[in-house]
């Protein structure tokens, strides 16, 4: 018996190293900072959010700290601009310097984040997060910093050089500050599994990966280096979220998906009327993809105080009412989104905790079945699910008009029959019992979301 058991750890063990799909069995849940504070967040601020996180949220599933990018771009003080562009020097050498370690791999600014002093990178602010039960995640961007090939600094483990290595074609059309790899050159592979080597030795959770597309238009996907993250994250062992922002490219799901946990299903979304439309198109076209190890993710959830230090407009409570603010979690959790929160979280109002703590409509979003969108008839869109464990079903009413609507369902549709219990999940208010058919009126802009149960 003992040998059986060992043997069965063993297997575990084996297959949680070598399979990206044992973690990420839920949806993803927590915050990042890129809404709130762009590429300038400050070590207080993470760890603020990681409290109010701790404190509110985490009973009901949040657990993800992330600090988005340019954690180690040496950002003035009160300077706001994100995408911070490095210069070169008469001698080709870079400015401003970013924090760097003689393997050409970047640590976190120690102006923004003091404990990262003395070489102790992300973690103590990691250890921190872990502290408080949760867990703590980091933005990188593709490829190898391009100071790093002007410096010329050795890869770990091999005899190779970042210039040897470094595809100066391979650039992001959005900052400047990294040139990718060249995947069939000798250390390249290497240059990977340092980095995951290094950001395992700090604590890190979770890993969003930026600049997986060529440019806006032609979206070519660097396959080839989403595949090497994968395999070192795989070689490392330690049981790493990886994100993948290849910006909509659903022609590509069946590497993305065996080499990710999420990956982004449009550009960045923001408090925008016209965006969240046009997510409810690239959900539909989306829906079925995720699964246990995978999720097709629409981006942050824009709730909350946002553009803090950036990096769209003005600083701001979200533009989008609160009919709108429903309508958007509603269609995150329909569509089994990760959910990750972008407003700056210790200045939230009560109804953007309420959005965040509402049990039946996270549980639709961790573990409903069956997600689709069953009809769209112009601005009028119905999204059904079930709950596994008893047959419940989950009915969403949107209406994208800009007046009052009904909105109805044919119980056919879902191969129902006889009398069903409705309860609007949002407000917990039962609805009576619905035969045959269901209807109500939804406001401009709104959704109503039930839970149906057999009488």
């Amino acid at each position: 018996m003992q040998f059986i058991r060992s043997v069965a750890i063993l297997f575990c063990c084996f297959a949680g190293h070598v399979a990206i799909g044992q973690i990420a069995a839920t949806p993803p849940m927590g915050w990042n900072s890129y809404n709130s504070f762009g590429g300038a967040v400050h070590e207080d601020e993470v760890k603020a959010n990681a409290d109010y996180m701790a404190k509110y949220l985490k009973p009901y599933g949040w657990e993800y700290v992330v600090v988005d990018y340019c954690w180690y771009y040496p950002h003035p003080p009160l300077a706001k601009v994100s995408n911070a562009p490095q210069f070169q020097l008469e001698d080709g050498a870079y400015v401003p310097w970013c924090s760097m370690d003689e393997y050409g791999r970047l640590t976190p600014d120690v102006s923004k984040f003091p404990s990262a002093k003395d070489g102790n990178g992300f973690k103590p602010l990691a250890d921190y997060v872990h502290s408080l039960g949760l867990k703590f995640g980091i933005h990188i961007m593709r490829g190898i910093p391009r100071q790093a090939v002007w410096a010329n600094t050795k890869i770990p483990g091999t005899t190779a050089t970042a210039a040897a290595v470094a595809d100066k074609a391979s650039i992001c059309p959005w900052l400047n500050h990294m040139y990718g790899l060249d995947m069939t050159k000798e250390g390249a592979q290497e240059y990977y599994n340092s980095l995951i080597d290094l950001y395992a030795s700090w604590g890190v959770d979770y890993i969003k990966m930026d600049d997986m597309t060529a440019d806006a238009k032609v979206r070519e996907y660097h396959q080839a280096e989403a595949e090497a993250i994968h395999k070192a994250i795989v070689r490392n062992g330690r049981p790493i979220v990886l994100s993948l922002s290849p910006k909509h490219l659903i022609k590509e799901v069946a590497n993305i998906k065996a080499n990710s946990n999420l990956s982004r299903i449009s550009d960045d979304f923001w408090d925008s009327w016209k965006q969240l439309k046009s997510q409810f198109d690239h959900c539909a076209e989306w829906m079925g993809v995720g699964a246990p190890g995978y999720w097709p993710d629409a981006d942050m959830l824009q709730f909350g105080k946002v553009s803090k230090r950036g990096p769209v407009l003005q600083e701001r409570y979200s533009r989008f009412t609160e009919d709108e603010q429903l309508t958007h979690m509603t269609l995150w959790c329909m569509f089994r989104s990760p959910l990750m929160m972008g407003g700056n979280m210790p200045e939230n109002t009560a109804f953007v905790k309420q959005l965040l703590t509402n049990k039946d409509v996270l549980d639709i979003d961790q573990h409903s079945i069956n997600n689709r969108q069953l009809y769209r008839k112009e601005e009028l869109v119905v999204w059904v699910s079930q709950m596994p464990e008893t047959g419940d079903w989950n009915i969403a009413f949107f209406n994208l008009n800009d007046t009052a609507k009904e909105v109805s369902l044919n119980f056919a549709d879902l191969g129902l029959k006889g009398g069903w219990k409705a309860k609007n999940i949002w407000t917990q208010q039962a609805m009576g019992t619905a035969k045959n058919s269901f209807k109500q009126e939804v406001k401009p802009h709104g959704t109503l979301l039930f839970r149906l149960s057999k009488k």
